[in-house]
């Protein structure tokens, strides 16, 4: 699965449980996109995933806490510029 994520990837947090090795509270939130900042190929202390990724907040997180997000797709739309009508004073 960690070959799937990588840095600068656009993750989304669906767990925000207490940490699963130390039962400590976490301070991600459920819900809230992250930036990651770094892949780290080491396994988990739970065993449950085989990379930990550095979001920027705290350490290293374990991999199962995140789903990958799609990469937004450019496309350029035109755009119509509305001009405020001039009114002729008579």
């Amino acid at each position: 699965m960690s070959d799937t994520i990588g840095p600068s990837d656009l993750v989304l947090c669906v767990n925000a449980a207490p940490n699963h090795v130390t039962g400590t509270p976490v301070p991600l939130q459920a819900g809230e996109t992250y930036r990651v900042l770094d892949v780290m190929e080491f396994a988990c202390p739970c065993g449950r995933s085989d990379a930990l990724l550095d979001v920027g907040v705290g350490f290293a997180w374990c991999q199962t806490r995140f789903r990958l997000l799609p990469k937004p797709k450019m496309e350029s739309k035109p755009r119509r510029v509305t001009a405020p009508k001039e009114k002729e004073r008579v």
